[in-house]
């Protein structure tokens, strides 16, 4: 027994030293440990066994270190000892193959269909796991693990199978000998699959399993502290709130009583316990009504409750939207006894209702191929009575309550489900005003269903939302489709643009309004006559672009009409970027997706219309045209602009075609002005290198071939090489030692130089930097699932310029409108702009390119809820009826929308290809509220004997801190830290001088240790200090 973890932790420590001094017997080697699932469990238990000392294999290579450990032929390879244990981590791919040998694997196609799988986990693993630790859900409908079958062939031929931690504990679950959990005082028992007997014992043959279903009771310090971390987070909710119904589901579901009496999910207790079915049955009119439309009464009779029954017919109507009342509950006293149980059964749809019986049917009268327990003892009666119909109406003028089902369960749901889960709440009511006028009939509440093909991402998403219900959902099957769409008022999809018309279809057959944040393409602008017939509104391009762009253009365009003014240019630029402080990588860029689309998206052609002039870059020179680009309100961002496709069909979207001049629609970027500060001797010699350009950068690497997207013959199946290698072959370097060629960034920068890439070794400097920086130089294999080089670059971009844990995107949308009016009126340029960072709250962090996609998709449901939005047929969000309300909740939710109107001359001419000319630069310095603090200081130095001018420049970037759901504004932290870092260097005597000073004299703005011989022993520079200086300040010379 352990006192603690740490207690637990330096135990097995103490066994990995031994391991590694004096090894593992060879007899039993190689120890493999193979690890079931990538989970929070899984990991876990990996965290443990990496205090061993240890290597990872992966599932394919587990024959082959097997077969070199027992090679009889290498009598001294079998008798030395081995040093180390393996540990081998196997996901869902490694457990089953597909029983058509000409497909691969597919996880959502395996997690749909698991019966077009057969099982390989008790041939290409087990055989050699000496232990196994099962971390993986299991349901009936999947393949075991390993059967009793497989466990004893495997123990005939030898396996080295000695024990099973199975911290799932599903008694006769994915290992099916596991028929009984085990408690924390005897934590093992003994199996002999040969005798399939079971015994206490720890002496005999077989293998050792642990099941023990209360592992964190083993740590019981630890438990509660991380378990009451969690908990403290749900207390204030449940002490504050008097009325249950406004807790989030999650919490309503938790509580067993509320206001001294059982909350309505556990009424049924006192009534199995103390009433006879008579009087259940008297005081059935005093149950809660069912709100259904149709209710129908059924018996359900067999075991219901070790066997699990009740629990998948509870899942069963729940799933398909229906809602269930206990009428009467007998239990069987004993193990043989059957139990009974009566439930009055509602849906709102009779067809959804005879749906549930007959899926109520299938469980209990399973066909031969069911793995449903006790066929034969499982019965179910269905006792229908006459059909209860109720008023649809609401009682007491109650607010109507609608319903959402959201497509899709990744990153721009929850903001989406959050906003339209929370409408009827506090929170909601100031946001809503801007949606609320007399006569218009105002929603409750909306009850959100996220569907999801996996089941756990949904729930995910819908932790901590109230009025949100979770939902498998595959939208290719037809009729579950159908039956969720059938429950709720609008359809939200934001699946992949491909599935979009599936949706819309059945959107149709049902009456069901749709949002979604894609393009409207050909297939849907062709169910526009299908929509106004049946009575439905198809609003699409409700995102951030389209979207939130397409409301803000026509918001200034419309008004300048209306005043009689003629468009004579419309320019907009939109980027999804790191925030400042993360953009720190020579592209200053950052993926939070897998990059392939962005890539392809900078190979697109583009067109726009520059002063009258038609303008077309080809493809492979995109990158290549982007220009600087500044934004006058936001002087900050040193930025560039690359064409957007085709900029000429908004022309005709805005009606602004024959009258704009010059119609131009760019994607944003940061110029990419890095600057790198090393420290190389104790002086404070300073050596800084700088570059810049998105666009330069990415144009090159796309001419060195890194882009493109044919199979290449140097990465066919087969020996791999490395990215090293693969480098050198794009820069046509064969032979020889691949160590010898390209000496870093100069070698690399003048190779591309050589082979006409780049026109100066500026530029190529610039590439080479990256190339490094991603790491395309390296000496690592190349997996085998890239075979191009558009592949390996993605591979390596998605690896070295993903965002951390606690690292933010940014989003800027940025339109300038130049009007003409007539009768010598004077021209304006009206500008608008919206900047939004990502946000952090209680330790999640939801990227503001979900916030801006998200958020504008639920306002478009709201719309069409509150029926704001009165149009059918298929929309885009252009109209007034759409964008003024929608910009109206944006901004009241707290979306910064910046408006501007400036006056120009008569004849002054705006051009967008050469913005420094027009706009005001960087000011020398300068702070913003509410976003950051920015100082930049220049020294200009002038030294003699004819040398170079210089100029100095130095730059401090910080922005506010959000933690535990408080803020720290930047202006405090650049305030409070230096004194706090004042008070700690003169603790520390750091300081020595007395007086009144200034930190004007190096002892105080020079770390200590800077300023001493090298042959002196180095003090400790203040923590905080180093990571103040060095994490925020930039200095650039």
């Amino acid at each position: 027994m352990y006192s603690s973890l740490a207690a637990a932790k330096a135990a097995v420590i103490s066994v990995g030293e031994e391991i590694a001094t004096q090894g593992l017997p060879a007899g039993i080697c190689p120890l493999v440990f193979v690890f079931t699932g990538s989970g929070n469990a899984s990991l876990g238990a990996q965290e443990i066994f990496k205090l061993l000392p240890h290597s990872f294999v992966e599932p394919s290579k587990l024959p082959e270190l097997n077969t070199k450990a027992k090679d009889k032929s290498q009598p001294v390879r079998t008798s030395k000892r081995i040093f180390q244990v393996y540990g081998c981590v196997v996901t869902s791919r490694h457990m089953v193959e597909n029983k058509d040998s000409t497909k691969v694997f597919d996880k959502a196609d395996y997690y749909s269909h698991p019966e077009h799988y057969n099982p390989v986990f008790h041939e290409k693993v087990a055989p050699y796991a000496s232990v196994i630790v099962n971390c993986v859900y299991w349901e009936k409908r999947f393949p075991r693990l390993l059967s009793n079958e497989q466990l004893q062939d495997l123990t005939k031929k030898g396996c080295p199978l000695v024990g099973l931690c199975d911290i799932t504990c599903d008694i006769g679950g994915s290992i099916e000998f596991v028929n009984q959990t085990t408690s924390i005082d005897s934590p093992f028992f003994r199996y002999d699959p040969l005798n399939n007997s079971y015994h206490q014992d720890l002496e005999g043959d077989g293998l050792l399993c642990s099941s023990i279903d209360i592992l964190p009771t083993e740590f019981a310090k630890e438990a509660s502290q991380h378990f009451g971390d969690i908990l403290s987070e749900f207390v204030g909710n449940l002490a504050s709130i008097a009325d249950i119904k406004q807790l989030p589901a999650h919490l309503r579901r938790a509580c067993i009583a509320h206001g001294g009496a059982l909350t309505s999910l556990y009424e049924y207790i006192p009534r199995m316990r103390n009433s006879n079915s008579e009087e259940i049955l008297e005081n059935r009119s005093s149950l809660q009504t069912n709100k259904k439309k149709y209710n129908i009464l059924v018996s359900l009779s067999g075991h219901l409750f070790d066997q699990f029954l009740i629990n998948e017919a509870l899942d069963i109507i729940e799933a398909a939207g229906g809602s269930f009342q206990l009428v009467k509950c007998l239990v069987g006293q004993s193990s043989n006894a059957m139990s009974l149980s009566e439930l009055e059964v509602g849906a709102d749809d009779k067809e959804v209702l005879d749906q549930i019986i007959d899926s109520l049917t299938s469980i209990a009268n399973p066909d031969q191929n069911s793995r449903v327990l006790n066929k034969e003892t499982n019965k179910i009666s269905l006792i229908v009575g006459k059909v209860q119909e109720n008023s649809a109406k609401t009682e007491n003028g109650m607010k109507r309550k609608a319903g959402v089902l959201i497509l899709g369960a990744g990153r721009v749901c929850q903001p989406a489900a959050e906003l339209l889960a929370s409408v009827g709440s506090t929170s909601s009511r100031q946001w809503r005003k801007t949606c609320s006028d007399d006569g218009l009939e105002e929603l409750n509440d909306v009850h959100v269903i996220v569907a999801s093909l996996y089941l756990k991402d949904a729930e995910e998403i819908i932790e901590g939302i109230p009025n949100a219900t979770a939902v498998q959902l595959d939208v290719q099957d037809h009729v579950s489709l159908c039956n969720y769409i059938s429950q709720v008022d609008v359809v939200i999809s934001l699946l992949p643009p491909s599935c979009h018309i599936i949706v819309a279809n059945a959107c149709l057959e049902l009456r069901r309004h749709l949002v979604t944040a894609s393009y409207v393409d050909q297939s849907m602008s062709m169910l526009d006559e299908k929509a106004k017939t049946a009575g439905i509104t198809i609003l699409g391009e409700m995102g951030l672009d389209p979207g939130i762009d397409h409301m803000m253009a026509m918001k200034m365009i419309n008004q300048a009409h209306v005043r009689k003014g003629r468009i004579r240019s419309f320019v907009s630029y939109c980027g999804g970027l790191p925030s400042p402080a993360a953009a720190n990588n020579p592209l200053a860029y950052k993926f939070s997706w897998n990059p392939a689309g962005a890539i392809r998206a900078g190979r697109n052609p583009a067109t726009y219309r520059y002063q009258g002039e038609i303008v077309h870059v080809d493809g492979d020179n995109l990158y290549d045209s982007a220009v600087k680009c500044r934004i006058p309100d936001l002087p900050a961002f040193a930025l560039e602009c690359l064409p957007n496709r085709n900029s000429l069909i908004y022309g005709d979207l805005y009606r602004i075609a024959d009258e704009a001049s010059t119609i131009f629609r760019a994607t944003l970027r940061y110029e990419g002005k890095i600057c790198i500060l090393l420290i190389l001797d104790i002086d404070w010699t300073v050596k800084t290198t700088s570059f810049r350009g998105f666009g330069e950068i990415m144009g090159t690497l796309s001419r060195i071939g890194l882009f493109k997207t044919e199979p290449n013959p140097l990465l066919k199946d087969g020996k791999r090489p490395t990215f090293r290698t693969f480098l050198l072959e794009l820069l046509k370097i064969k032979g020889g030692d691949i160590d010898g060629p390209l000496k870093g960034e100069a070698g690399i920068a003048e190779r591309i130089v050589g082979l006409g890439h780049c026109k100066d070794q500026g530029s190529a400097l610039k590439a080479a930097k990256t190339i490094i920086f991603l790491g395309l130089n390296e000496q690592t294999e190349i997996p085998v699932s890239c075979q191009s080089a558009f592949d390996v670059s993605c591979l390596r971009m998605e690896e070295r310029l993903a965002y951390s844990g606690s690292e933010q995107d940014m989003v800027l949308m940025h339109h300038e409108v130049v009007v003409d009016f007539p009768d010598d009126q004077q021209t304006e340029r009206h500008t608008g702009t919206l900047l939004e960072f990502g946000k952090t709250k209680n330790g999640k962090t939801t990227t503001a390119m979900a916030l801006t996609v998200g958020i504008p998709a639920a306002i478009g449901a709201l719309l069409i809820l509150e029926k704001k939005i009165e149009t059918k047929g298929v929309l885009r969000p252009l109209e007034p009826e759409v964008y003024v309300p929608a910009l109206d909740i944006l901004q009241a939710y707290g979306f910064k929308l910046m408006e501007k109107i400036e006056f120009l001359g008569l004849n002054e001419q705006t051009d967008f290809r050469s913005p420094a000319k027009a706009h005001s630069m960087l000011p020398v310095s300068g702070w913003r509220n509410g976003y950051g603090a920015y100082a930049t200081y220049e020294v200009v130095v002038d030294f003699p004997d004819d040398q170079h001018t210089e100029r100095h420049t130095g730059t401090l970037l910080e922005f506010e801190k959000t933690k535990n759901g408080k803020t720290t504004t930047a202006m405090a932290l650049t305030v409070g830290i230096p004194a706090a870092i004042g008070a700690l260097l003169i603790l520390e005597k750091k300081i020595e001088t007395k007086g009144i000073l200034r930190p004007i004299e190096p002892e105080v703005y020079v770390p200590e240790c800077m300023l001493r011989s090298t042959k002196e022993k180095r003090s400790a520079v203040p923590a905080s200090l180093v990571s103040w200086l060095l994490g925020g300040l930039d200095v650039k010379i």
